[in-house]
């Protein structure tokens, strides 16, 4: 005999949490646990925080009060033109770190434990680029906290001001990839940070972070003029001035993304060569 049975059916079964998370790609899962890795390693090295918390404070109040009266005439008219330069200077010197503690794991060996694993082989990587990421911001927020109690103001809108300091942490994110790209292929972390400030002490003095660059001399302003440091510092400046921004923010958004372009893939590649 038989019955049939009459009624609503049974609603399906969840999926479990390991078929919900297999939705995201694996390389992202796994670049992200890598992430986290780098986050909890600088979070437990009190030591490596003094680049992000304590140096932007000394920066600002050495170059404002130092040079300031000599520059501008007084500290608080400098500290109004020195800020925006001083945030990108900070950040973007941030990022040489990158760089160093990439090659400090390749000598110790975690990466080669890395690629033992069953993991995305750029992932370890865009982990530690992503870890730093979080650096790069905790370093633009103390900046700019700091320099608006000093007394730094801003005519520009809320808008504007969160503008700047996404354009500036874009440089910053541009210019780890150069790093990147270093500290794979110098095996050695302090050949890596002495090359670096080779590199950043120019990009960074040589540009309008500190003075304007119709004040330097017909030789140097060619070169002050097309630094990407200085298109940036320019854009960042003219947003936090509130005062017009395109043509300045365009180019420093195509400056970024050339070198994005450039030297993800170069450091990408190198990565894959050395391990």
């Amino acid at each position: 005999m038989t019955a049939t049975l009459t009624g609503r059916p049974s609603p399906p079964a969840a999926a479990p949490a390991g078929a919900r998370r297999s939705r995201v790609p694996a390389p992202l899962r796994h670049s992200a646990a890598l992430a986290r890795r780098g986050l909890t390693k600088t979070i437990h090295s009190p030591e490596a925080l003094l680049d992000v918390t304590l140096q932007p404070i000394v920066f600002l109040l050495l170059f404002v009060y130092v040079f300031g009266g000599a520059i501008a005439g007084s500290s608080e008219d400098y500290l109004q033109y020195a800020l925006p330069g001083v945030l990108l200077q900070t950040v973007v010197f941030a990022s040489a770190g990158t760089g160093v503690g990439l090659a400090e794991d390749l000598k110790t060996g975690i990466f080669d434990r890395f690629r033992s694993l069953p993991i995305s082989r750029a992932a370890p990587l865009v982990g530690a680029v992503g870890a730093d990421l979080v650096r790069y911001i905790t370093s633009g927020v103390i900046m700019l906290a700091f320099g608006f109690a000093l007394g730094y103001r801003t005519s520009a809108g809320p808008v504007a001001v969160l503008g700047a300091f996404a354009l500036v942490v874009l440089f910053a994110f541009a210019m780890c990839w150069i790093f990147t790209a270093l500290g794979v292929l110098v095996r050695e972390p302090r050949s890596v940070q002495g090359i670096g400030a080779m590199i950043m002490l120019p990009l960074t003095f040589a540009s309008s972070v500190f003075v304007p660059v119709e004040t330097m001399p017909d030789w140097l302003r060619p070169f002050a003029e097309v630094n990407p440091v200085s298109r940036c510092a320019d854009a960042v400046r003219a947003l936090l001035d509130g005062e017009p921004a395109a043509a300045a923010v365009t180019a420093s958004l195509v400056t970024s993304a050339i070198v994005v372009a450039i030297f993800a893939p170069l450091a990408v590649t190198l990565y894959r060569r050395r391990t």
